[in-house]
């Protein structure tokens, strides 16, 4: 039998690809510091939102994944650029007229307009903190401000200033006529106002270590490039940064390419060695809109995790990350049943296969055994049809169903429940909307009802949704597809639901036969 190092040479999963280039590049040059260094970034000039847990997600994969390839170690820092200027308030925050008056400050001197933490970029770096935390991923938490402060970035600041023109050269041709006449990659933060100013640098001093810089007055004030005097345009930043941690893989959106391809250059005039990456597709919003930390369009962490689990958040990580996909709520539950599924078959696959299997991957190689004896669909749509927010409800009908499944047995079920019920009582019950059938609909759904009468009570899913086809077959429904749509439609109010047969094995004959001929009786009054 292979060994794991053997099948993980051999993966085409992504995460092993990416490993696979990051090992190369180990093996190819010289690494001083003894591990290899993966990066996170992280702008909090907004609430966290989903997109910033996926790169952590996603590089978190790829980081177990090369450990199945060497024995190098790893480390991951999630860095908060809470150094940047503020630019606009945020759509989604309290106390906006109070930020107003804080534009253009460092994030992390900008008053917290909730009053929890010491700054807005301290809130945001602790919300995203205490999520990660609750995840349980391994990275260390950086700060731009503290480093910047600490004189971490010093020595690759006064390379700026050694490096100045070259360093300007490369970023002049993206920029506009006007941008072009003043650009410099140093901020100086005015010492009075606090805040981050995009002047024109008019001296460079890389002997005395300064730069001079022409206020909005028309006042030349020198100021020294470290311990936080000033911070680097983000390209440079990012640049800088990469330089001065030694860091070896970094991902970032697709909007970002030409962004990575500037910041690798200035990396490389630094003496350092840009980073591996990986440019991963955009979360879109319902309107098929980049999602924004910003304008909070896009779902945040709470709110996925009140309606499905963390595990079902990193299978939408991981399913194709070069797709641009929707991340809206409609996505969650199909989301959570396709990760149901693949843990259910991961025990009966061959290794080979198991390390293609997303679970393996969410669960870096040690998925649970726990399984769901019903999906969460279903669960949907019990909670639909009993038109209940009470787990007792719904746990009466399954626990019929799979008698060894009580909440004490089985919490990841039960957790399911509660999400079920979550998503029903917001997105499910406020659209409902039932529609009287056809007299061909009617007719067939009669039928129904005293063929199910007929039924053995022992009868199995696939037996009922067998009887369900052939009702649909004899009552001239040519397309079974309109068939299971008036099912749906009559008795559910929704356009759309689980497998029949399956959901009547679970809700039960005599409910099922109650629910048609109520829905009939509805109808006809």
């Amino acid at each position: 039998m292979s060994s794991l190092r053997e099948l993980a040479e051999e993966s085409n999963a992504w995460p092993f690809q990416e490993a696979r280039k990051l090992l190369q590049r180990y093996e190819n040059r010289a690494n001083d510091k003894g591990h290899i260094l993966f990066e996170t970034g992280y702008g909090p000039s907004g609430l966290p939102h989903i997109g910033t847990f996926g790169e952590v997600a996603r590089t978190t994969m790829v980081r177990h994944a090369f450990s199945c390839l060497s024995d190098v170690p790893t480390r991951l820092i999630a860095f908060s650029d809470d150094m940047d200027g503020l630019r606009k308030v945020p759509g989604n925050v309290p106390n906006r007229e109070m930020m107003e008056q804080h534009i253009g400050k460092p994030l992390t001197e900008v008053p917290d307009p909730f009053g929890t933490h010491g700054s807005f970029g301290h809130h945001n770096n602790a919300r995203l903190r205490a999520f990660l935390d609750a995840f349980g991923f391994d990275y260390e938490f950086r700060s731009a401000t503290d480093c910047y402060r600490a004189g971490e970035f010093d020595a690759v600041a006064t390379l700026f200033l050694q490096h100045h023109e070259e360093i300007v050269n490369v970023i002049l041709p993206t920029l506009g006529p006007e941008r072009r006449a003043t650009y410099s990659p140093f901020l100086p933060i005015d010492p009075d106002t606090r805040q981050v100013l995009m002047v024109p640098i008019r001296e460079v001093h890389p002997e005395r270590g300064t730069i001079v810089y022409e206020r909005a007055d028309g006042k030349m004030v020198e100021t020294g490039v470290t311990g936080g005097q000033v911070k680097m345009q983000w390209k440079a930043d990012w640049a800088m940064r990469w330089r001065a941690l030694g860091v070896d893989y970094e991902m970032a959106g697709k909007d970002l390419i030409d962004s990575v391809r500037l910041s690798g250059r200035i990396c490389r005039i630094l003496g350092g060695t840009p980073p591996e990456g990986f440019n991963y597709e955009l979360f879109l919003d319902e309107e098929g809109k980049k999602i924004s930390k910003t304008t909070g369009n896009g779902l945040t962490i709470d709110e996925w995790l009140t309606y499905a689990s963390p595990e079902s958040l990193s299978l939408f990580m991981f399913q194709q990350p070069r797709r641009a996909k929707r991340l809206h709520f409609d996505v969650i539950p199909k989301t959570v049943d396709d990760y149901l599924t693949h843990k259910a078959k991961f025990a009966g696959e061959d290794p080979a296969k198991q390390i293609q299997n997303p679970v393996w991957h969410i669960h870096e190689g040690k998925p649970p055994s726990d399984a769901a004896p019903v999906g969460f669909g279903m669960l949907l749509n019990l909670a639909s049809v009993c038109n209940t927010e009470d787990k007792a409800v719904l746990w009466g009908f399954i626990t019929r169903y799979a008698p060894d499944a009580t909440p004490e047995t089985n919490p990841m079920l039960d957790s399911l429940v509660g999400y079920a019920l979550n998503y029903f009582r917001d997105f499910v019950k406020p659209g409902k909307q039932f529609r009287e059938p056809t007299a061909q609909e009617r007719t067939a759904l009669q039928d129904l009802a005293n063929r199910f009468r007929d039924l053995p009570a022992e009868s199995d899913a696939t037996e009922i949704q067998n009887l369900v086809y052939t009702v649909g077959k004899d009552h001239g429904f040519e397309n079974l597809r309109d068939w299971f749509g008036t099912l749906y439609e009559v008795l559910f109010g929704q356009s759309q639901g689980p497998r029949f047969g399956s959901f009547v094995a679970l809700y039960g004959l005599p409910e099922s036969i109650t629910l048609i001929e109520d829905a009939l009786a509805r109808e006809a009054a």
